[in-house]
């Protein structure tokens, strides 16, 4: 069944959300303090291993090289410029606002952070872009069941810290690899091994700037970055990158 990787990712973090929720009122407001400053900690080490694994390669002789610089650089660059101008990171933030008054939440001072935040940790990576392609053509689930096992303990703890507004993270996981599974058949061509390598190396450099965010407060305007990830695709086929 083409979707149901996503289905079963979204009630993932829903089900983690709820958990979290539960965890959060048993725990005093410094230990909320603390496990966010961890999982930002965590979420910064994501990162920069996933960013190391992509630009740097070993040498027979055990030499390392890095690669990518350029590509890195324009692609963030651009789609900075492209997320700026389009006011992406605005956007969520007014989505995020109608949530919290639709669901009562007025009094929830972090509703909005928590959503933003969350909804980029867990849909950012290339591990949602090929999870989502291999759900729609081969009907294969096994990365996003990874991924939804993965998210599960993500939010979990994001939501015990940051509140409940990291649960509806579910919404744009759902709207974002639905919409890749249902034109997967198209994507699938254009996603070639370098196209894949460049997605992931910028996708964790933005899971780095979401880390940034966790551990020292909104310093980086993560979701204006987004295009930075359509750029990355699109200098897999410019020759001098």
């Amino acid at each position: 069944m083409p979707g149901l990787g996503t289905i079963v990712n979204a009630a993932a973090i829903i089900l983690g959300g709820l958990a979290g929720l539960l965890f959060g009122k048993l725990i005093k407001p410094r230990v909320q303090e603390t496990i966010m400053t961890a999982c930002g900690v965590c979420v910064l080490f994501l990162g920069i291993g996933g960013a190391m694994e992509k630009m740097l390669t070993s040498a027979a002789d055990g030499t390392l090289s890095s690669g990518g610089t350029m590509m890195l650089i324009a692609s963030v660059v651009l789609g900075g410029l492209v997320g700026a101008l389009l006011n992406i990171e605005g956007a969520m933030e007014r989505f995020g606002k109608w949530l919290r008054k639709i669901t009562h939440s007025e009094g929830d001072g972090g509703f909005v952070d928590g959503f933003v935040t969350a909804s980029l940790t867990v849909c950012i990576g290339a591990m949602a872009v090929v999870g989502s392609i291999q759900d729609g053509i081969l009907g294969d689930h096994s990365t996003l069941f990874a991924k939804a096992i993965l998210d599960l303990v993500i939010i979990l703890v994001m939501t015990a810290g940051s509140g409940k507004g990291c649960i509806f993270s579910a919404i744009p996981v759902a709207v974002f690899q639905g919409t890749i599974t249902a034109l997967s058949k198209l994507l699938e061509p254009i996603m070639t091994p370098t196209a894949l390598n460049n997605l992931s190396l910028v996708g964790s450099v933005l899971i780095f700037c979401v880390g940034v965010n966790l551990v020292w407060g909104k310093k980086v305007r993560v979701a204006d970055l987004l295009p930075s990830l359509i750029f990355a695709v699109a200098c897999a086929y410019l020759p001098w990158f």
